[in-house]
């Protein structure tokens, strides 16, 4: 299959052609050009041109090498397989659907790279990736929601106040994400006493405050609930509990995991377990680790209790990975519709955007929904942020906004609710 790095007169290149060639190529081309223009403008001398193009493959070559290999490579592997090169801005043309299932682009998945991009073999770039950037390719399933809804609506409160770094908690440094302080850099080795009061504030205000709003609009809530916070706060938890929520795991400590040993997530995402059944008497259904790493969903596979995980921004439906042998549902969450924008660089300064973003996305849900293709919407909370009076009013205004649409257009759900309708109605045959 013909590759062409340089689309235009010059012509089709290969990529197991060496650079010098393709940059002469390529000058040779604009020499023409410059002839054409007129004699003064292509009065080059042929030693000065030769010596410029020269100069410039060698260029390219350097520029394109990598430095811990030849170019072309030398010591491929004898066990790798041979691949014809792709053309460029072309579907990709040897896919097969096993390979296609498990997000690798063309190629034996014994090569791809967990962390997607280009590399050489032989000459040639090969597309790896272990993502699926496809999707369900611009026809997703109908999600046939009950009632024949337009669109399902879930709102997540997220509860973590007690779970975040802090040396009280044996670790090295201080919190520094999610909080009025914008831009705030952890302490090392020291208490940080503003931040640490205003994550108190989401426990000991914000949460009941979003507490009586929910129960007074009557709409279904999941909480992502991190161990260690429930913990500490076991009236909270009861609180949630007979209010009828969903309670779903939102990791034991609210950290960063991207560097955190396997064993010790395993360990925490098992004792998150362990609290669910102690406070609940029953596992979570969900689990949203929230600072995942690439190694999080198989874990959270192998726990085994789990229906569903929301470790995903990638649709505006659920959808299924097959990467562990049998299927997994995700149901994806959002950083979007979220109140985390009232805290980040140049997001809301006050409570009507929120309001109206939550309100527009609505509505351009509902209207995709009414042309045949009903999705979901996630909205995210967080009882230290939208738990402060003035922005807890606009989350109001789009309760109210919401409870105000035509009955069976909007399905209030929670995701465990959702998940369990998904593998009820979009189960994948081949698992049967």
């Amino acid at each position: 299959v013909p590759y062409d790095p340089f689309p235009g007169p010059l012509g089709t290149q290969t990529l197991a052609q060496p650079a010098s060639q393709i940059v002469r190529a390529r000058s040779v081309e604009k020499r023409s050009a410059l002839s054409s223009r007129g004699a003064c403008a292509g009065r080059l001398s042929s030693r000065r041109a030769r010596s410029h193009v020269l100069r410039l493959g060698r260029r390219a070559a350097h520029q394109r090498q990598p430095r811990h290999m030849s170019f072309p490579p030398q010591d491929t592997p004898s066990d790798v397989p041979t691949l014809a090169p792709l053309s460029l801005g072309s579907p990709l043309a040897d896919r097969s659907p096993s390979s296609s299932a498990r997000g690798t682009d063309w190629m034996d998945s014994r090569n791809s790279s967990i962390y997607g991009g280009d590399s050489f073999m032989g000459g040639m770039r090969k597309v790896t990736s272990a993502r699926d950037l496809a999707g369900y390719k611009g026809s997703p399933p109908v999600a046939l929601w009950p009632g024949g809804a337009k669109v399902a609506v879930q709102i997540v409160l997220n509860y973590e106040e007690g779970g975040e770094n802090c040396l009280l908690h044996g670790d090295t440094q201080s919190e520094h994400l999610l909080s009025e302080i914008i831009g705030a850099a952890p302490l090392q080795n020291e208490r940080h006493a503003n931040m640490e009061s205003m994550y108190d504030y989401g426990s000991r205000a914000g949460f009941w405050r979003l507490h009586k709003m929910l129960l007074k609009y009557g709409v279904p809530v999941t909480v992502f609930a991190v161990g260690m916070a429930l913990e500490r706060n076991e009236d909270a938890a009861a609180a949630m509990q007979d209010a009828g929520w969903e309670i779903a795991s939102h990791g034991y400590r609210w950290i960063d995991y991207q560097d955190v040993a396997e064993e010790t997530e395993r360990d925490h995402i098992s004792r998150c377990v362990e609290i669910h059944k102690k406070l609940f008497g029953k596992p979570p259904a969900g689990i949203y680790q929230g600072k995942p790493n690439i190694h999080t969903r198989r874990l959270v596979v192998e726990q085994g209790c789990f229906l569903y995980d929301a470790d995903s921004y990638a649709d505006d439906l659920p959808y299924w990975t097959f990467e562990f042998g049998r299927p997994h549902l995700i149901v994806p969450y959002s950083l979007s519709e979220n109140d985390m924008r009232f805290v980040t660089p140049s997001g809301w300064s006050h409570g009507d955007q929120f309001a109206q973003h939550l309100m527009d996305t609505l509505d351009e849900l509902l209207e995709e929904g009414h042309e045949g293709h009903p999705k979901m919407m996630s909205v995210g909370l967080h009882c230290r942020i939208v738990g402060r009076p003035g922005r807890a009013r606009a989350l109001a205004k789009f309760l109210h906004y919401l409870n105000s649409k035509p009955k069976g257009d909007v399905w209030v759900a929670t995701r465990e609710d959702i998940a369990r309708h998904w593998h009820a109605k979009h189960w994948p045959q081949a698992y049967d």
